[in-house]
Formats: C-alpha cells, structure tokens, sequence
C-alpha cells in the first residue's frame, strides 16, 4: 500500500507571541516494512532559523524558531510512504524467548553493531519501570521455552482483552502502574505496558509512534483528517527475525494500515511535537492527521 500523509498541527495565540522554539518528530521511518518516498514540512510565518538532525535512536529531528511576533503557528508535516507489511515466520518456528533474554550479570561478549541497537532497550525508561507486577502478569504467556512470537501475540491479545479502551481514563502524564491497576487507557499506556511486561521478562522492546489508517463505517463517506496518531510496540526477536511490531490496541500484528514515524524507548523520548513560547495569554491547538491511500505508479 502506498499512503499519502498529512500531519496538521495548529496553535493560536490569544495574545502576539514574540518568540516560539519549537522541536517536531514527523518524518516516517524506514524500516525493513516500510518506505518513505518523501516528505516536506511546512511552517508558517517561515522560522527565523531551523535544522534539521537525527537523534539518538535515528528518528529525524526538525528544530526551528520563531522570533518575530505572531498570533498563530501552523505546522504542516507531509509524506508519502509505502507500506510493505510485516513479513513473519509462523509462531512456532521462532525462537524459545529464553534464549533472549538480557542477563546483567551473564559473561561478557563481544556486540556487533546490531546488538549494541538493541542493548538499551532492555532497561528501564522513564516512563517504563522494571517491576514484578507486569513479569508476573505476563508470564502466563511466557511460559518455559515457549516460541517468542507465540507467547508475544497471546500476550498482545491478553492485553486488549483485559483492558477497556477509554480515553477519559488516563491522560499523557498517567504512570502506567495507575493504567494498569485501573485497566483502563489508550494506545499509549497500552503499548507502554506491553513494552513493560516484555523488558520485565528480560526482552528487549521499543516504543513506536506512528499513524494508524481508519475505515469509515459502511455506507459512510472517509473523513478528511479524520485518521488517528497512534502508538504500539516492537519486540527484538532475534537477528533472524528482527523486530516484530505489535498492537495491544488492536489486537494483532501491525499492517498494512500503520505507518512508524519515530521510535524510543518510550513516549518521552519521541512526543510529535514539543516546544516553549514567550508571550501572555491563552492558546488553542487543533490538530487533524489524514492517511489517504495513493494508486501505485
């Protein structure tokens, strides 16, 4: 599938604003899944400087600013992406999760450039701690020498079955022991505790934000800017495989209908867009996100 993608995201001042350092996260990434044919950010009034970098986990960064008084800011992200899907072994032939595992105090090895990519998804995160309370929960999965993506996917559904989608429930600041406790929240806190149960097991996770193409109902017109941002998760599942991303959310494997913008190891280390202005007053934001499929060339 190719998409056309485009990302609106829209401040207005109540008062002039003279000066506005922002930070944006919306290029999608390449993967062994996915392709980013182009991409163009627009920003309007024009920054008085910007540049552009890749962090540390590769995500591409824009920074720019803005030093001259304005009343509203609209940032305009645009891409087109093509979406190959996820090819994957069946279940039973990947590898016993064990065999995984990251063990601290295991004997020193040599790290290829691979595992070194890896290594730092193990641990703990800001907004992902290390507790028994999500190993114990996810070990009903994991069971002894079970293959990965088996115990992974049962996982996966586990926590779309237990828990209720409820966007009331939780909001961007929500620890994710107070999501889990209420099993209640949304795409974020969902992914974020699949991630936790994972790396509490020994595995290696990550967080994704991306975008997540929705249907209209039968019989209804698609709704331009009506698509979703979204979140999910991506287990290491050895160099064999690679990394396997999977939706708490909706209960399956990614496909076709996700398209990753950036990766980390949880949602602080890739939030859209972040940034501070000088100025008085109140703002309104407004953001709309469109996934239109494109005919192939």
């Amino acid at each position: 599938m190719k998409y056309r993608v485009v990302h609106t995201t829209a401040y207005r001042y109540e008062s002039s604003i003279s000066v506005s350092h922002n930070r944006v996260i919306l290029t999608p990434r390449n993967c062994h899944w996915v392709r980013c044919l182009w991409h163009r950010l627009t920003v309007h009034p024009a920054p008085t400087w910007s540049i552009k970098r890749h962090d540390v986990f590769g995500n591409l960064v824009h920074v720019f600013g803005i030093e001259e008084g304005h009343t509203e800011l609209l940032v305009t992200a645009a891409s087109q992406v093509e979406v190959l899907g996820q090819s994957l072994p069946s279940l039973h032939e990947s590898p016993p999760w064990e065999t995984l595992q990251f063990h601290p105090a295991g004997p020193l090895v040599k790290l290829n450039e691979e595992m070194l990519e890896v290594a730092g998804f193990h641990f703990a995160s800001p907004r992902i701690p290390l507790v028994s309370t999500f190993a114990e929960y996810a070990r009903t999965s994991f069971l002894p020498q079970r293959p990965v993506l088996e115990a992974a996917l049962e996982l996966t559904r586990r926590i779309h079955q237990d828990f209720t989608y409820d966007p009331k429930s939780t909001n961007v600041n929500t620890p994710i022991e107070e999501a889990f406790a209420l099993r209640r929240g949304v795409c974020q806190d969902f992914a974020q505790i699949l991630i936790a149960c994972l790396r509490s097991l020994g595995l290696a996770a990550r967080y994704i934000s991306g975008y997540l193409r929705t249907l209209p109902p039968p019989g209804k017109e698609r709704l331009v800017g009506a698509d979703q941002s979204h979140a999910w998760a991506s287990l290491y599942a050895g160099p064999e495989i690679g990394w396997v991303d999977l939706d708490p959310t909706n209960n399956d494997w990614c496909d076709h209908n996700h398209v990753p913008i950036a990766w980390g190891r949880d949602y602080t280390d890739i939030v859209p867009f972040r940034g501070v202005f000088l100025g008085d007053g109140r703002n309104q934001l407004k953001v709309s996100v469109d996934v239109c499929p494109v005919e192939s060339d």
